[in-house]
């Protein structure tokens, strides 16, 4: 098919792997890192892995076997460890799909009338001539990352994501999304759910600690764990502390004392001053698959994977995901309310001392019956209200409302609304239960940060590796009963649980996280902004984003002049670089790298 060959030509030759359809057509094009593809073939059964699944091919052709449809793939999915792309061809249908958490996504465009998959969005776009979807990025600038169903739509036009628990179906010049996996009854007992959640611990961390590997040890709960299971399988494991410049922060106490629990380990540690600030070289582009969420730490993130390197580390284990699948919010209280409300009222008095909620918006959310349909309608109707001028109770659909930037301008504004009442008109639930869904789109809004994240320390040859994003790992977790999963006097229980006797005491046995804001704005990002601002406010003077009528670059000059700059500015702030960045590299730049797998049928 000449579709697929221009497809094939568009990849260089050096390095380029094709993988053959039974057809004897073009089928898998990319350049792959080899140990990260499994492939299998028996007649015409076409499966192929890409990313961390510790099978060979031969175990995989052994699952595979007797597959009559890509429909029987539901169940084999369930016994993979590890986190995949997966490419399956059976009697010609085509079935990709990704992740169940939103790390490992699939996006997809068609070419000459042919339906073609990939991994990365702007890789596809680039070979289908398409350009970017100025009213996705009107919501990005309006309101940030705002999770699932709108992050199917992609900043790239024509090219659209497959949600995480689907897989794109292809049947000749057709495809369609389907959907396989929805999440476990949360019904597992804490003791259970641990030993459970720990057997997937083991499992996703397993053969991530072969030759000269590292763990982040920052002494939170979620690095140290990690940590601490990595060095049972190699003693001679190397630890990176990055340091924070809050003294106040309490992590830096704790990474010290339990790395003095490692002393066959090799310890690093990242000082300040050794360190970029928070929005250091804010001009500089990021990757060109969507604006970044996370753009102030971006610069920190290039150097950990530059230091890695530099001490030959290729392979590093992060706690990236462990607050979204452990700490989410309390949005179960809804359904515990049902059938224990004395435990209800319990939790929920906890929170309100801890979170310092309100007495009767508290009330009122918890006795709040609506879909979440209704939710998307009401971010809508109210996105530029003032902010609330006390924390909201967590306990709807969508953890915080959306607000818009100050600096959105009107047209901005419009876009970002009509695309709300969109999402209220599609939206369903990610699982029937309150809590799990809260969990569940966390998980998936912060999944394309950490992709990023992976992407930045892949250029410096280091290979980011995330066991808490494992598809095994995330429905242990979520399957615990919620009420003993998150606690408001415990942090993070069923993680504590699970590393019991592994992890030290003093990091598990915390009941906070140390030194967090709410806001997730720490001390170093004020700082960063202090020193950075200057640079900022010269990069806006000439801002693509204003050039394209998205901003209003006089507000914005006005807030980052402010006497005080607060951190939901900061946030937002945050946000509006990721996509000026990216949209000046788009359009003042190259048009993106065919270095990424795309799969066609």
């Amino acid at each position: 098919m000449p579709g697929l060959q221009k497809v094939v030509d568009r990849f260089s030759p050096q390095g380029r792997i094709v993988l053959a359809h039974d057809s004897g057509n073009p089928w898998l094009v990319g350049h792959f890192v080899l140990e990260d593809l499994v492939p299998a073939s028996l007649g015409p059964v076409r499966v192929a892995l890409l990313g961390h699944c510790p099978i060979d091919a031969t175990r995989l052709a052994s699952i595979v076997r007797g597959l009559r449809s890509i429909t029987d793939l539901d169940a084999v999915l369930h016994r993979l460890p590890g986190g995949v792309h997966l490419a399956a061809s059976v009697g010609g249908d085509v079935r990709v799909q990704g992740g169940i958490s939103g790390l490992r996504q699939v996006f997809h465009t068609r070419i000459d009338g042919v339906p073609i998959a990939g991994d990365r969005a702007d890789l596809l776009a680039e070979l289908a001539g398409t350009g970017i979807d100025e009213h996705a990025l009107a919501l990005r600038v309006a309101a940030g990352p705002v999770g699932p169903p709108l992050d199917e739509r992609t900043a790239w036009s024509g090219v659209r994501a497959v949600p995480p628990g689907s897989y794109l179906r292809i049947e000749a010049d057709r495809a369609h999304q389907v959907r396989w996996w929805r999440p476990p009854e949360p019904d597992v007992p804490l003791r259970r759910g641990a030993r459970i959640t720990r057997e997937a611990l083991d499992a996703a961390v397993g053969n991530r600690t072969e030759g000269r590997s590292g763990a982040d040890l920052s002494g939170g709960m979620d690095s140290t764990s990690l940590c601490f299971l990595a060095a049972e399988r190699n003693p001679e494991l190397v630890t990176l502390n990055r340091r924070e410049s809050d003294t106040e922060n309490e992590h830096s106490r704790l990474a010290a004392e339990s790395a003095e629990q490692l002393p066959t380990a090799e310890h690093l540690v990242l000082h300040p001053r050794e360190m970029p600030s928070a929005f250091d070289d804010p001009g500089t582009a990021m990757g060109q698959e969507q604006p970044s969420p996370l753009f102030h730490g971006l610069a920190r993130i290039h150097r950990c994977g530059e230091f890695l390197a530099e001490h030959g580390v290729h392979r590093q284990l992060a706690g990236f995901g462990g607050d979204e699948l452990f700490h989410g919010p309390p949005g179960y209280l809804h359904s515990l309310l049902r059938n224990r409300p004395v435990k209800t009222i319990r939790q929920l008095r906890g929170y309100r001392t801890r979170h310092r909620w309100p007495l009767l918006p508290t009330v009122s959310a918890l006795f709040a019956a609506h879909d979440v349909s209704h939710w998307w309608r009401e971010q809508a109707d109210r996105l530029t209200a003032p902010p609330p001028a006390t924390q909201p109770p967590a306990l709807d659909w969508g953890v915080a409302p959306l607000r818009a930037a100050p600096w959105a301008s009107a047209e901005t504004v419009a876009a970002a609304r009509s695309a709300l009442r969109g999402a209220a008109l599609a939206a369903e639930p990610l699982s029937a239960h309150r809590g799990q869904h809260q969990l569940l789109a966390a998980l998936r809004t912060a999944a394309p940060a950490y992709r990023q994240f992976a992407r930045c320390y892949a250029e410096s040859g280091v290979r980011l590796e995330l066991p808490y994003y494992d598809d095994r790992v995330v429905e242990a977790a979520i399957a615990v009963r919620p009420d003993e999963r998150a606690s408001p006097w415990r942090y993070k229980p069923l993680l504590a649980e699970a590393v019991r006797g592994t992890a030290p005491d003093a990091v598990l046995h915390r009941s906070a996280k140390a030194g967090a804001p709410e806001s997730g704005i720490g001390a170093d990002v004020h700082i960063g902004f202090r020193r950075n601002r200057n640079a900022i406010l010269a990069l806006f003077a000439d801002s693509e984003l204003a050039v394209h009528g998205l901003i209003d670059t006089g507000v914005l000059r006005r807030h980052l002049l402010a006497p005080h700059v607060g951190p939901s500015t900061l946030v937002a702030l945050e946000h509006l670089l990721g996509c000026e960045t990216w949209l000046r590299g788009v359009t003042r730049g190259s048009a993106g790298r065919t270095d990424a797998p795309a799969t066609a049928s």
